[in-house]
């Protein structure tokens, strides 16, 4: 019997962190994962720069004998950063001078795009710093292939007992990749990702200081990283498309 939750009647289907992803990423042609605060914004900012990103579950123990095999620097949390070291952080990747790879765990993106991307789908990170981008490059990938979908997975947080909280930042990004696709005649989309776009709507006239008002904003803030949130609220400042390739993410080209 098929699947309701897998939103096979529709193009476009959207769905919620690490659940949602293995129940969309299978059919899936395109998976686009977003995690503005903070794992796709800081994604985003590396590729601008020319670091290769290797996506990596949190806290897993294999993390530095991973990043030492790839001769690649691993980035820590941000509350055990050192002055100088790179964290999740997207305001220290940006000040990183002669990196060339990154290890990047994070506890939702992250861990989500290197989960999808053992199902062979096509990953791509999506922040509101590349949402044009991305649908561009979305748009030019599946030309030619009228029915192949695309799934987009909104990262969410974490509640202390491990569950998922929806947070409203990436609910507002996958909205606008989504808003964007639809501009370009993509569809028909799930009512999910409809209830999406919707949402990203409400706010798209206002969406910096909802960014710095949202849960999620007022945490970084609070925790002294006022500069991630403002580096996450650069709306399609970066035209730079990550793409999951075997296992780390580079520019597409």
């Amino acid at each position: 019997m098929t699947n309701p939750c897998a939103q096979n009647a529709f193009r476009a289907r959207f769905d919620w962190g690490p659940a949602g992803a293995s129940v969309l990423s299978g059919p899936a042609a395109v998976v686009a994962v977003v995690d503005v605060l903070s794992f796709t914004t800081a994604l985003t900012v590396a590729v601008d720069k020319g670091i290769e990103v290797f996506p990596f579950r949190w806290r897993d123990e294999r993390a530095v004998e991973f990043a030492a095999e790839r001769g690649a620097v691993l980035a820590v949390g941000r509350s055990v950063a050192r002055p100088g070291r790179l964290s999740l952080s997207a305001a220290t990747i940006r000040a990183a001078e002669g990196v060339t790879r990154l290890v990047l765990p994070s506890p939702n993106g992250s861990t989500i795009s290197h989960e999808v991307a053992e199902t062979g789908a096509i990953v791509l990170g999506v922040s509101l710093r590349n949402v044009d981008a991305a649908a561009d490059w979305t748009i030019r990938y599946l030309a030619g292939r009228p029915t192949a979908p695309v799934a987009v997975i909104a990262a969410g947080e974490r509640w202390p007992d491990g569950s998922l909280r929806p947070a409203a930042e990436d609910l507002w990004g996958a909205g606008s990749y989504l808003a964007a696709l639809v501009a370009r005649g993509f569809g028909p989309l799930s009512p999910e990702a409809r209830s999406a776009v919707g949402a990203y709507r409400e706010v798209a006239a206002d969406l910096p200081a909802q960014l710095r008002a949202c849960v999620g904003g007022q945490e970084l803030i609070s925790w002294g990283y006022p500069d991630d949130v403002e580096v996450a609220a650069e709306v399609n400042a970066s035209t730079s498309v990550p793409v999951l390739t075997g296992d780390s993410f580079t520019a597409a080209r």
